[in-house]
């Protein structure tokens, strides 16, 4: 079974409600030490970041498979060598007040996360044929980066990179993501030995959660941006949501 003194802020009253989606949600480029800069200024203790390897296998923070929605580069991440990364710039696409933000490695977001006293949902996002390579690779670097303090809880669409993650760090605290979990995620997750549920708040029903609370598996779902709809599914049992909006949504009073 999973040690959960090693899950930190995801167990009991610690459990933090909302969570940037992205580093900052909408208010600072995704995935870019400046959105987590922002959630922090915001007062939220929370964030989710997206991970991907370059072609030099370094885990860099990125959603897309490829360079061009979010920065100023072009083509697949997983082709692309770290000296490239380094120059992209990540702030352009977002706001001129970001221009030259840089798209940041792992190990700086981890760094500026600990610095912060961030809490953190890592979501695996591993290139389409790269899923048991980003999984190994981001669990050693969380079980490095984060060494002394309470780890990341790491999830993933991919269950064989959670596999994978898990077989390098046994005592890794994850969590299963689906955007409608099957009708058998439940044993999926047993399997994995998973902490949590992670789904699209639109599949979010009475039965859902039922399931989850007989089965001692909190339920986090994305994407929340309305304050009303975000307590509605506190009030219904939701553990915590992904938000865009972290100047709207707080579930501090909850």
């Amino acid at each position: 079974m999973l040690n959960k003194s090693s899950t930190g802020a995801f167990c009991g009253q610690g459990w933090p409600r909302v969570f940037a989606h992205r580093c900052g949600g909408a208010l600072a480029p995704e995935n870019t030490l400046a959105g987590l800069r922002v959630a922090a200024q915001r007062g939220c203790r929370a964030v989710e970041f997206d991970v991907m390897l370059s072609a030099d296998g370094t885990p860099w923070l990125i959603h897309d498979e490829t360079l061009a929605r979010t920065t100023d580069g072009v083509g697949h991440v997983c082709e692309t060598h770290d000296a490239v990364l380094a120059r992209l710039d990540a702030g352009c696409r977002h706001h001129p007040a970001f221009l030259g933000e840089p798209l940041p490695t792992l190990a700086a977001a981890a760094q500026c996360c600990r610095q912060l006293g961030l809490a953190v949902n890592l979501e695996i996002k591993p290139a389409s044929g790269f899923e048991a390579l980003t999984g190994a690779v981001v669990a050693r670097q969380v079980l490095e980066l984060w060494q002394g303090s309470a780890l990341p809880l790491v999830s993933s669409f991919s269950e064989i990179a959670l596999q994978s993650a898990r077989s390098v760090a046994p005592a890794l605290p994850v969590g299963c993501l689906w955007e409608r979990p099957p009708p058998d995620w439940l044993r999926r997750s047993k399997v994995l030995n998973a902490l949590t549920l992670h789904c699209d708040a639109v599949a979010i029903t009475d039965a859902l959660l039922a399931e989850a609370r007989a089965g001692g598996i909190p339920v986090l779902c994305y994407t929340v941006n309305d304050p009303v709809q975000a307590q509605a599914l506190f009030m219904r049992g939701v553990a915590a949501v992904f938000s865009d909006r972290i100047d709207l949504v707080d579930g501090r009073d909850v």
